[in-house]
């Protein structure tokens, strides 16, 4: 599933070719994704123009002229896929191509997701912090909302591990398990240690390797795995940055550890860790 990186790259991606441009089309072509498509969806989007685009969390959304902001989750395989206007007729849609979005300016937008696990719907701009999918949602990682002092007071007291913590959407917004390993390797602290030991001076070393981590793996166009790919069409490339996820048995990457990365299962997700560095 795409994490934080991925969906922002995506926005910056369809940011440039959306933002103040009018939907003049709008082509919904099966009634749902994982869940059914809101009532009149294409109607209520034809002939808006799209304000902004803006991410929270893992969720895309476009703020639109009418007051409503459309919300888009890619799920497990979803893509946003640009097609320039130069090239609408020579390219035919695909099975898959769920929604397509035309502007004004002849530019279209393709969402394709094979699974259907992702998600659209819409929301009024003044209820969308107390929509279903956001409601309780802890700060972006990214803001000025989170902090060390902040991640201290949220950890106080909680026996869960660290790992399984930093992926609770209701402690910080967008964490993903890809990011959370790679953070925590950085940072020198064990995905077993208690989320309550992690204060102080050790939520003061993580914060900021969090930010850092997102922002290097943002800056290379996020990380594919699988179905992940770029509004381009290309691939992230940060999979070639990892440090430990997916690295199970190879040497740790850290000058004169020597010590193979392991893999445990917590809460039914794989975790990827060195033994040596990560006390």
């Amino acid at each position: 599933m795409p994490e934080l990186p991925e969906v922002e790259t995506v926005c910056r991606g369809i940011a440039p070719v959306l933002e103040g441009r009018v939907l003049t089309g709008v082509l919904q072509r099966r009634p749902d994704l994982r869940f059914p498509f809101p009532e009149k969806f294409a109607e209520r989007l034809q002939g808006q123009r799209v304000d902004r685009i803006s991410r929270r969390a893992k969720y895309i959304l476009a703020h639109l002229s009418s007051g409503e902001v459309l919300i888009i989750h890619l799920g497990m395989s979803g893509r946003m896929t640009l097609v320039p206007a130069a090239e609408k007729e020579a390219q035919a849609l695909g099975k898959h191509d769920h929604v397509v979005f035309d502007t004004d300016r002849g530019d279209r937008v393709v969402f394709n997701d094979p699974r259907r696990f992702g998600l659209m719907d819409l929301c009024p701009e003044e209820d969308l912090s107390n929509h279903k999918l956001f409601a309780g949602m802890g700060p972006e990682p990214l803001g000025n909302e989170f902090d060390d002092l902040y991640l201290s007071e949220k950890f106080r007291g909680r026996k869960t591990p660290v790992k399984n913590a930093l992926l609770d959407q209701k402690v910080v917004a967008g964490l993903g398990n890809i990011y959370v390993c790679e953070a925590l390797f950085y940072a020198g602290i064990s995905p077993k240690r208690q989320a309550a030991s992690v204060t102080g001076k050790r939520a003061a070393r993580l914060v900021p390797v969090i930010r850092d981590v997102l922002q290097r793996a943002i800056a290379a166009g996020g990380s594919t795995l699988k179905d992940y790919a770029r509004v381009d069409g290309e691939l992230g490339y940060f999979q070639h940055n990892f440090a430990v996820y997916g690295r199970e048995g190879e040497i740790c990457l850290k000058e004169g550890c020597g010590h193979e990365i392991r893999r445990i299962v917590q809460s039914g997700r794989s975790t990827f860790y060195c033994p040596a560095c990560q006390g």
